[in-house]
């Protein structure tokens, strides 16, 4: 186990206008924070009410940007997490103090973004600068909203609400909660995807002290695997980083909470009363029992309060003098919260599948190192243990300075070298494709090809030649910096007649089945063609793969036969007699042509078998294009047949060409103007924005994604709604 810690208390201080200089004063080393209390003169002479208060943090931030809190807080428990060192970051204090802000922050702007996305794009980024290791990264999105668990990530298609409530689970490895759903993440944009799709599900309400107060405790997730690509296979080092958001404790008399929000204040206070009891016992080296039962949040938080983890607290306090009372109450909390510690370890744990594997290997490695020993009986020494990690290290050493011309050859001692040797080149080819790709993604913005959205806005922002190509984009490959559409080239105007009548509309519509078809010939003409495009390019691949199979099997058959014929002319000389000359065995001519013969197999056997793994990752890929095309096909169909046939004759003019109304996003209530397009908005956004910082394009991707799959299904439902009617 590791070394105890204790954890670390910042304060954060909300910038006003009205701050109380006489009653909040900073130590000059910027980590102690006095309180004077004026007295109540109405108590009388005989007064002993306390007035002055101090409090030791590991540091005040005070007019403290967002970039200064998260170098100050989080930074250095973001990049222990990776090291296998789990981690908590948990904003407390006063409803409006800036919990939510200093978290998440405001997701509108990316300068004002908090902890919660910068940690995000930080451990994608490190991720990037260790490509020795396979990191997987997942992520969940827990909300305690009045002492029940629920899931922010359900509203994903492929999650959809539990059908049993979740529950909180102990075992040997920890806490975990039964029925939160996990999501596996491979890029920085769909961690924010799934991000902000959890914030647009947080229940918020308004009172007098925060017009968008949270009514819930939060806690987002971040779960990461690490596997070393050149050391021991079935050790693996894993870590999470919790990143709690809570809600913030109010005074009834202050906030005017009725009704609902009466009743939610009244959890959320219940649930910090018990946090600080066992903020309490925590910190009491005497006392053996910790209440984290109480409720759902100490419960759910057990590894994280004074367990195996990295723990950081922020509380946030009001500066003006008419809080100062609930400001003091969370001063007093960080103090108790300073005096528990933590006992972080890295968290290394052992595949037992791989390990029974390996050992399998291992055995048959020795056996074959055995025979070769007594075989040659001129070599007078073979040793028979395991690689360690520095023998592999010195090896890839040799593999590099081989490669680079600067060692002629490389010494062979045994089959077991011979073996690292090989693996050792594999090693070394993966990890320059990976440095090769990950500088060209630092010089590019690879963008994918059968993306319309994305093409349109790279089109926008006068990034595209005169040929519809970005300058740089490589001949024949699948990704690129993105193909303008034929109907958007320049130079090509599309042809209007000057007469055109519009088609008179149906008194009922016609079935989906028949306006399907009708869709695909006119306006969905361009899309059903790249379907068919891809679809072919993928039955092609699918028949060429079953081809490779069948001549795979056929080889596989030879190599079968010519073993057994082997066998046999083996079996056959040792009846015989075996015939050696100076220590070496004598075969005959057909022994030696059916060796010959089998190397020449295995050999095509190899060579086949590696052009089926590539033709099933173009498969693959390829099914990937025709999914996307179909989805994209569908979706334009929904749109096009509700905008002909459902919505009413009296708004269809708001859809004529030069209205305000975008396709696909008409109100059935009422006509609202939308302005400008969504996606104009974007592109003049990543003009204004990505020469100031290109880290932010997935973030503004994510955000813009959400928001208009939100506003998609929010104006579906209306229109179901109005047909309804």
């Amino acid at each position: 186990m590791g070394t105890r810690k204790k954890v670390h208390a910042f304060v954060r201080v909300k910038p006003t206008d009205d701050f109380a200089h006489e009653m909040i004063r900073y130590g000059d080393d910027n980590k102690t924070i006095d309180i004077h209390l004026k007295k109540d003169i109405r108590r009388g002479v005989v007064n002993n009410q306390q007035t002055d208060w101090s409090f030791k943090l590991d540091g005040v931030l005070h007019n403290a940007s967002q970039d200064l809190v998260y170098e100050t807080v989080a930074k250095d428990v973001v990049s222990q997490a990776l090291d296998g060192y789990n981690g908590t970051i948990m904003c407390y204090g006063q409803t409006g103090a800036g919990k939510t802000y200093t978290m998440t922050g405001a997701t509108e702007n990316y300068k004002h973004r908090g902890i919660l996305p910068r940690a995000l794009q930080q451990v994608f980024r490190m991720i990037e600068e260790r490509p020795t290791h396979a990191i997987t990264v997942r992520v969940s999105y827990l909300e305690i909203y009045n002492e029940n668990l629920f899931d922010l990530l359900s509203t994903l298609p492929y999650v959809g609400p539990s059908v049993t409530p979740m529950t909180i689970v102990e075992n040997p490895q920890g806490v975990f909660i039964k029925g939160l759903s996990v999501h596996h993440t491979s890029q920085e944009e769909d961690a924010f995807s799934l991000l902000f799709e959890g914030e647009t599900n947080r229940i918020i309400a308004s009172h007098t002290m925060n017009k968008n107060s949270s009514r819930s405790h939060c806690i987002f997730t971040i779960y990461l695997e690490a596997h070393s690509r050149t050391l021991s296979e079935e050790k693996y080092i894993t870590s999470k980083i919790n990143l709690v958001d809570l809600a913030g404790s109010e005074r009834l008399g202050k906030s005017g909470s009725e009704g609902r929000v009466l009743k939610e204040a009244t959890y959320i206070n219940k649930s910090l009363s018990f946090l600080e009891q066992a903020i309490i016992a925590l910190g009491d080296q005497k006392r053996d029992h910790i209440p984290f039962r109480q409720c759902k949040l100490t419960h759910s938080l057990k590894d994280s309060l004074g367990g195996n983890c990295n723990m950081v607290l922020v509380t946030n306090i009001y500066g003006e003098a008419a809080q100062l009372e609930e400001t003091l109450s969370s001063l007093r909390f960080a103090s108790r919260m300073r005096l528990v510690t933590t006992e972080p370890a890295i968290n290394e744990k052992y595949d037992a599948e791989r390990m029974v594997k390996n050992l399998e290997k291992e055995l048959a490695l020795l056996k074959q190192e055995l025979a070769i020993h007594d075989s040659l009986t001129s070599r007078t020494f073979v040793t028979y243990d395991p690689m360690d990690e520095i023998q592999i290290a010195e090896i890839n050493s040799q593999v590099r300075r081989y490669l680079e011309g600067t060692l002629d050859e490389i010494d062979i001692i045994n089959l077991r070298q011979i073996k690292e040797v090989f693996n050792q080149f594999r090693v070394v080819l993966s990890q320059q494709e990976q440095e090769v790709e990950s500088t060209l993604r630092r010089k590019y913005t690879l963008i994918d090809k059968n993306d319309f959205a994305a093409i349109s806005a790279v089109q926008k922002a006068g990034l595209v030649d005169v040929d519809g190509h970005l300058v740089g984009e490589p001949e024949g490959q699948s990704f690129g910096l993105g193909v303008a559409p034929f109907s958007t080239k320049p130079g090509k105007k599309a042809k209007s007649k000057k007469t055109s009548k519009e088609p008179l509309r149906p008194d009922t519509p016609p079935s989906k089945p028949v306006a399907f078809e009708e869709f695909k010939n006119e306006r969905g003409s361009e899309i059903n063609r790249i379907f068919k495009e891809n679809k072919s390019i993928l039955n092609e691949r699918r028949k060429r793969a079953s081809e490779t199979t069948q001549r795979i099997n056929a080889i596989k058959r030879e190599i079968d036969v010519t073993k057994e014929a082997l066998n046999f002319q083996k079996s056959l000389r040792e009846k015989q007699g075996e015939y050696e000359n100076k220590g070496l065995m004598i075969i005959d001519e057909e022994e030696f042509l059916l060796i010959l013969k089998l190397k020449d197999l295995k050999k095509q056997y190899r060579s086949e078998y590696q052009d089926l793994r590539d033709l099933r990752a173009e498969i693959q890929y390829c099914q990937h294009l025709v999914d996307q095309c179909r989805h994209r096909l569908l979706m334009e169909f929904d749109i096009w047949y509700n905008e002909s046939f459902v919505i009413p004759e009296d708004i269809q003019v708001a859809l004529k060409p030069g209205s305000s109304i975008r396709p696909g996003m008409v109100p059935m209530n009422r006509i609202v103007s939308l302005g400008e397009d969504d996606q104009d908005k974007f592109s003049q956004l990543q003009q204004r924005v990505l020469p100031e910082g290109p880290d932010s394009i997935s973030f503004y991707n994510a955000k813009v994604k959400t928001e208009q799959k939100h506003n998609y299904l929010k104006t579906m439902m209306g229109l179901q709604q109005a047909h309804r009617k």
